[in-house]
């Protein structure tokens, strides 16, 4: 319910754990959701959406431990408009400290007709699952999916019933990120105006990027009277993504001069996460991307070089420390001792104990016998490949040595640790990754078709390490995997097994398809 004296709150509701999980090939294991879910906990979010219990039993999983350890925001699970998902939802979070339950049922023309429910038939059906929610629920949220394009009169009407059954928070989803702007302020305000009870809830609007107006679509809701942000850490999502949170939290801190707005989020957290979520979901933040990019508060131009260095404020309009960058003159290499690289790892965001520290010291010696410079990317991407060791992966990468060069043909001698217990193969292939993966794949039989093959340099150099990236698709199921290596070989089989691994959770997730389990039987 809105408090009339805190009219300038914006609530952020992230939905990583559940929406962006279903990017393909976003797979997370479950001890990288519990992960993400506190660290959306500790840098303020208010409301973490942390799966579709009904899903699969590991989503289920996912959302009852998330609930049972989250210390302060509401964790919320998504049903469908039906009794049993609901039940199922209410089951997952229960336990939480703050719970909500957020049920959802596609309104559009499109959408009345995959049911093949009539007006009042789904006006019946809303009712019904929202009245089940809120009496097992103080804490309801109802969606209209595809609400964008649902006629103006009829979303009213369903809008004011589920109010009148108890929801609590009415969230507008532009489900295939059709609006514009104004569009977007519009449909809030016109729902503001012309629903009764519409002073009594909250309203969030939940924006996709098909055309790359997430952020200001969110924005311009905002500006109309919605209080809840619906987002992801890096605009992680279907398709083209969702709004992202970083890229709304700073829009909303930077430009308070013209939307006097306030969040409760930490922003110097928001590097920090959207590394660790490029990390478990295999999704790479591209150089470019606004706030959170490689490139965000890099200056090329000689121009822009020469105002910064007089003046930073001449080409930035906020601080790196802002969002978690802070610069050192600390350079690391092999004579740089635990203390030094614990300090250089506190200012790229991670925070490690004593045990965690020895194993990760380990590496960094081994990584600066192999460079003469270690860079903060250098670092990030260490962080990212022991976090990676670190999980129960059924399968990993023990040696490796490829012969390649103008005579053929390659080939590939590699020792892999398949649920504990070592294989050897000497494999051949047109060049030396082929003769690597090759390797692999008669190691461990499977069906995965390779989509995606990228290599880039982490930093410059010839001693620089390589970050590969690699798509697989089985049986409808994608996976991503990345792994970075002073050799290239080394990190494209590592970000191989890495995707293998993922599949393999794809595998023991896999439940009833969300798009094709039916609408019926609400009770």
């Amino acid at each position: 319910m809105t408090n009339k004296a805190d009219q300038d709150r914006v609530m952020i509701f992230d939905t990583t754990l559940r929406d962006g999980e279903q990017s393909p090939g976003a797979t997370m294991s479950h001890e990288e959701k519990l992960e993400i879910a506190n660290l959306l906990d500790e840098m303020g979010v208010d409301i973490i959406e942390a799966g579709f219990p009904i899903a699969s039993e590991g989503d289920f999983r996912a959302v009852s431990e998330i609930s049972r350890q989250t210390q302060n925001a509401v964790i919320c699970g998504l049903a469908r408009a039906n009794y049993k998902d609901i039940d199922r939802c209410w089951e997952a979070v229960q336990h939480a400290k703050k719970p909500r339950i957020h049920t959802f049922i596609g309104t559009s023309p499109l959408h009345r007709a995959i049911p093949n429910l009539n007006m009042d038939e789904m006006a019946d059906r809303i009712h019904e699952t929202v009245t089940h929610a809120r009496n097992l629920c103080d804490n309801v949220q109802w969606s209209p999916m595809d609400a964008t394009r649902t006629e103006e009169d009829y979303l009213c009407r369903v809008v004011e019933i589920a109010i009148k059954a108890g929801a609590t928070t009415i969230n507008i989803p532009d489900t295939v990120g059709y609006t514009a702007p104004r569009e977007s302020a519009a449909l809030i305000r016109m729902l503001i105006e012309r629903v009764p009870g519409a002073d009594e809830v909250v309203f969030a609007t939940h924006c996709h990027n098909d055309l790359g107006m997430a952020t200001a679509n969110s924005l311009a809701a905002v500006e109309a009277g919605a209080r809840q942000i619906e987002c992801t850490i890096n605009g992680l999502g279907e398709r083209a993504g969702n709004t992202a949170l970083e890229e709304v939290v700073m829009a909303l801190k930077v430009r308070n001069d013209i939307m006097p707005f306030r969040t409760g989020i930490d922003t110097t957290r928001i590097m920090n996460i959207s590394r660790r979520v490029a990390a478990v979901s295999g999704f790479p933040v591209q150089f470019n991307k606004a706030i959170v990019g490689k490139n965000a508060f890099a200056h090329e131009s000689g121009i822009h070089q020469d105002g910064m260095l007089k003046n930073a404020e001449t080409f930035e309009i906020m601080r790196p420390e802002d969002v978690g960058l802070t610069e050192t003159n600390l350079v690391m290499g092999k004579h740089s001792g635990r203390a030094a690289l614990r300090s250089k790892l506190a200012d790229l965001g991670y925070d490690l104990g004593d045990n965690q520290l020895k194993d990760v010291f380990v590496r960094f010696k081994a990584l600066a016998d192999r460079k003469k410079e270690v860079y903060d990317d250098d670092l990030i991407a260490l962080m990212r490949d022991t976090a990676a060791d670190e999980q129960s992966d059924r399968l990993q990468l023990k040696s490796l040595k490829v012969v390649c060069g103008t005579e053929g043909p390659q080939t590939a001698d590699l020792t892999l640790i398949v649920d504990g217990e070592e294989k050897s193969v000497h494999s051949t292939g047109d060049g030396p990754v082929d003769a690597a993966f090759n390797a692999v794949k008669s190691i461990f039989a499977h069906k995965a078709r390779l989509q995606l093959y990228q290599v880039h340099a982490v930093t410059e150099g010839t001693d620089a390490q390589a970050t590969v990236s690699v798509r697989m698709e089985e049986d409808g199921k994608i996976a991503t995997g990345q792994s970075a290596d002073t050799d290239t070989v080394v990190a494209s089989v590592k970000a191989y097994v890495n995707a293998l691994n993922r599949l393999l959770i794809r595998r023991e997730k896999s439940g009833p398809d969300v798009a094709e389990v039916s609408y019926k039987d609400v009770s």
